[in-house]
């Protein structure tokens, strides 16, 4: 059963708590070159910080959720869109 992943990536500031907690290793975040579109992503100094989310390793037990210390990560079941759910929220 396939999950996705909302986050404010405005307001997310790459403290790496999320992907530390999964316990499937779901996610991962990184710093790349161009920016990847089919990644959930904000630009920082002209590099996209990115949080790579695997939906079929998530195990929908939100951890990640109860791990981020500033509230911008919500967890969405197999039953919406995988387009609105890929979106990233403002």
């Amino acid at each position: 059963m396939a999950f996705a992943l909302h986050v404010n990536m405005e307001k997310c500031t790459g403290c790496n708590n999320c992907v530390v907690a999964c316990p499937v290793d779901a996610l991962e975040l990184y710093t790349e070159g161009p920016v990847a579109k089919d990644k959930i992503y904000k630009v920082v100094n002209g590099k996209a910080v990115i949080l790579d989310f695997n939906a079929e390793l998530c195990a929908g037990c939100g951890v990640c959720v109860e791990a981020c210390p500033y509230g911008v990560i919500r967890l969405a079941g197999p039953w919406e869109s995988r387009a609105r759910a890929r979106k990233v929220e403002a």
